[in-house]
């Protein structure tokens, strides 16, 4: 135990400021989206498939029936509420948003908690631009015209940029043609991409397959630049990274997905949502053959309900996770994201 807990008196006083003003984006958040015609809604946190990213890392439980029906099962806790909220979608419930608490184990740090407050929303017929507008709408309509974080401040009233991941590309790594390392099919050329980013000076290291080397570029030349002067919106991801996203009718290569910086920091990510259950069924195996290479064991399946769901027909829209504590962070001037935490976790 440290040696000032959360809950001593003197570590709540010191984190109240923040906590207060947390509070107050709580509020002001639900008041834009009831505005909006949003409703709000709370789905499961214990759940028999957690999310299908790859990489994330879920908590573990068990369903042990002893005052009920039921039969011996492993369950997660969510690492988002994204499948649970377009299920919803094609009951019909419409535009919707959710507060959503959700866990991510191993992730802790000044931005980082392995419990933390996710914002979603989804509005059906709202295309991936008309969710950037809504999106800079929302963040100027909640937080301080001038946010900073890590000593970047950024100045929220301009128009936010709007930088294809092409571009970016091209702009920091040299004129690196991203594209040209993306097949027609939309799956990555790690060989294209390892001679391309070898001409710059950042040869690929032993075992480094696209995903991987796309990444070290993404994170070593481009995201240290976004989000400065003004809020960024980085748009269309290479196809390997369309996640639940649809690829771009107009250059398959690329797909209808963005991401938002400001401060400094990535607050939210968002995608013209996939409707084809084909297709997404093959992303999600896909997604699983890989969490079993790289880290040993696959530990959920494909999520069936969800793509039974699809199959009976999600309305096209786009939506969007926006961390929660991360804006907290943002418009209260809090250093570190247990600040905006009640009672943060202390590893």
């Amino acid at each position: 135990m440290p040696a000032t807990p959360t809950w001593h008196p003197e570590s709540l006083a010191a984190r109240l400021p923040f906590l207060e003003r947390r509070a107050a984006l709580a509020a002001m958040t639900r008041a834009f989206f009831a505005a909006r015609g949003y409703r709000e809604v709370e789905t499961p946190c214990l759940v028999p498939v957690p999310g299908m990213e790859v990489h994330l890392h879920a908590f573990r439980s068990e369903y042990v029936p002893h005052l009920g029906a039921g039969t011996r099962r492993t369950l997660w806790l969510r690492t988002s509420p994204e499948l649970a909220l377009k299920r919803l979608l094609v009951g019909g419930v419409g535009p919707v948003f959710e507060l959503a608490r959700v866990w991510r184990n191993g992730e802790a740090g000044p931005r980082h908690a392995p419990e933390f407050t996710m914002l979603e929303w989804y509005r059906p017929g709202l295309g991936l631009e008309g969710m950037m507008r809504e999106t800079e709408d929302y963040v100027r309509a909640v937080c301080p015209p001038l946010v900073a974080h890590a000593g970047v401040t950024t100045d929220l009233r301009p128009p936010f940029e709007r930088l294809t991941m092409a571009e970016a590309f091209r702009r920091w790594c040299g004129g690196l043609d991203l594209l040209a390392t993306v097949t027609p099919e939309g799956a990555g050329d790690a060989t294209a991409l390892g001679r391309a980013a070898a001409a710059i000076g950042l040869p690929p290291r032993e075992g480094e397959g696209w995903e991987d080397l796309f990444f070290r570029l993404l994170l070593e030349r481009v995201e240290p630049r976004l989000g400065r002067e003004r809020a960024t919106f980085l748009t269309h991801w290479p196809a390997p990274q369309a996640a639940l996203a649809r690829r771009d009718p107009g250059d398959p290569r690329a797909a209808l997905r963005f991401e938002l910086f400001a401060g400094g920091i990535e607050l939210a990510n968002a995608f013209d949502e996939l409707t084809d259950p084909a297709e997404q069924r093959a992303r999600f195996t896909a997604d699983v053959a890989e969490r079993h290479a790289r880290y040993g064991e696959a530990g959920w399946d494909v999520d069936e309900e969800f793509l039974a769901a699809l199959a009976h027909g999600m309305p096209e829209g786009s939506g969007i996770a926006l961390g929660f504590d991360r804006l907290a962070m943002l418009a209260s001037g809090a250093r570190r994201i247990e600040d905006v935490q009640w009672l943060p976790f202390e590893p």
